[in-house]
């Protein structure tokens, strides 16, 4: 007779499911492993799985046709640095220091996701790029607290815009020698990360892959979007279909057919990575996350910059879990941000969640295929000083004052948007200003005023922000181009800027 009573011992199963502390089948008593991997600049319409019949991502395909794919996974304020320092420390950048590109993320004292892996066992591995040392990027990570618990493997090239085997390379463990990798960056690295799982195969290991493409880069030919001649070669400009919000012409389309072939290629590496962990019959006992740190809105909007903005060209990013034997494949409408991953992954694995992430933890909610339980995410970009919100409906943000990056200013831009997805799934309608949703308007609003009270976030100006966080001899040069900046020049802050700032707005 079925009941809906479960016995003592199926209750306690259940709660070692639930925390994490049951391992996959096949180890009993051991974590699983974690492999968390990234590229740079990859927007959610990207991929095969998502939808798109230009883009070709089979290994991405296969993946997510055997995990959760979630398709509403935001990066909360979506520029390199404030995503991976929101990654590794589940905090806002107000508090963690990653307000925007070139600045230092604090130290984590523990509280930070690697650092909590390192303690509880894990060995660690990471490969790629970095962009947290803050200052001059030309220069290695040192050993120590500025690595944040990847202390046991460290290969990184901090952040690089040159990925072709003439160029691409990597500091060595103590990050005072480059080495070259003779070969197209995704795939060196892929190798990299293979000899890190074969040699700690016997052991609980997480592995953090960080690529660089499908991002821009530094080469003179077709605006930086390019990759090697054969992952050209899959895509012909002529036939690829644009996203509305940009202008079909010859440059926007080679454009289309670069960032699509280093997706590919980003493709291919994860691939490799993946059969490793067959091979090696770790897939079962693997937690494998692959994501990105934003999207590139390739012009949309006739935009000049790629990202930092709330359109979700620029913050709706690919998630991707895989937990075989413990995750129901499918997708998700569950709402996720860069803020709940930390937590989430570490309730994936059943560690303790430090009081510091700001984040939610949606392992639960995951593990019980449930969508519920979070109406909006925040966004923001302080240095474009926007803030507003994702909800599974709406995209919003508002601007607080004009922007202080360069080259923005005045022209057509505006950071007031309010887009319908329901309706206007590519956001070509800006009903900002639209008199029928003004009461809309107005409820994003006051959500988006409670998000940045959550937060401490008092909506000062940007520059004002720095002038008051970052140490007096590292100012100068963070408002200088890259070219311009002093070689060896650190990003360094003064403490936590929510500490230093005042609690309103003058």
């Amino acid at each position: 007779m079925i009941t809906n009573r479960a016995s003592p011992f199926l209750l306690f199963l259940a709660s070692l499911l639930a925390t994490g502390t049951l391992a996959a089948e096949g180890k009993p008593g051991r974590r699983p492993n974690l492999v968390l991997l990234i590229d740079d600049q990859h927007s959610s319409d990207m991929l095969g799985c998502s939808g798109n019949a230009d883009v070709k991502t089979p290994q991405l395909d296969k993946f997510a046709s055997e995990g959760l794919r979630f398709l509403h996974c935001v990066s909360n304020s979506p520029v390199c640095t404030p995503f991976r320092g929101i990654l590794l420390s589940g905090q806002h950048p107000l508090h963690s220091g990653a307000i925007k590109n070139d600045l230092q993320l604090l130290p984590g004292r523990g509280t930070y996701l690697p650092e909590i892996l390192r303690d509880a066992g894990y060995h660690m591995g990471y490969y790629g790029k970095w962009h947290l040392y803050g200052g001059d990027r030309a220069r290695g990570v040192p050993a120590g607290p500025l690595r944040y618990g990847f202390d046991h493997e460290f290969l990184t090239n901090n952040c690089t815009l040159g990925f072709d085997a003439a160029r691409a390379f990597y500091w060595d463990q103590d990050g005072t020698t480059k080495k070259l990798y003779g070969d197209w960056e995704p795939y060196a690295q892929a190798r990299q990360a293979m000899d890190f799982v074969e040699r700690h195969a016997g052991e609980p290991f997480a592995l953090f892959v960080a690529w660089h493409p499908p991002h821009n880069w530094a080469t003179a030919a077709q605006e930086g979007y390019d990759a090697p001649k054969d992952l050209l070669a899959l895509y012909d400009p002529a036939r690829l279909t644009l996203r509305p919000t940009v202008a079909d012409n010859p440059r926007t389309r080679r454009m289309y057919q670069g960032h699509m072939a280093m997706i590919s290629s980003v493709d291919r590496a994860f691939g490799l990575l993946m059969e490793k962990l067959e091979s090696l019959d770790l897939a079962k006992d693997t937690v494998v996350v692959f994501t990105a740190d934003h999207g590139d809105m390739l012009q949309s909007y006739g935009w000049p910059g790629n990202k930092g903005r709330a359109e979700h060209t620029s913050c709706r990013v690919p998630l991707l879990i895989r937990w075989p034997g413990q995750l129901r494949p499918g997708t998700s409408e569950l709402l996720l941000g860069t803020l709940d991953l930390m937590p989430t992954v570490l309730g994936l694995l059943g560690l303790p969640v430090p009081a510091t992430c700001q984040g939610r933890n949606a392992a639960p909610a995951i593990r019980e295929g449930r969508d519920d339980g979070v109406e909006a995410l925040p966004l923001f970009y302080l240095p474009l000083n926007w803030r507003g919100l994702y909800t599974r409906r709406y995209t919003y943000s508002e601007a607080l004052h004009d922007p202080d990056e360069s080259g923005v200013r005045g022209g057509r831009q505006t950071f007031d948007v309010l887009y319908d997805r329901e309706t206007d799934p590519h956001e070509t309608r800006n009903l900002f200003a639209a008199p029928e949703a003004a009461a809309l308007r107005a409820k994003l609003h006051a959500q988006t005023q409670e998000m940045m009270q959550r937060f401490g976030d008092a909506g000062l100006r940007c520059s004002d922000i720095l002038r008051q966080v970052i140490l007096e001899e590292d100012l100068p040069a963070i408002n200088l181009p890259l070219g311009q900046r002093p070689d060896g020049w650190n990003g360094r802050l003064k403490g936590r800027p929510v500490d230093l700032l005042p609690k309103t707005a003058p």
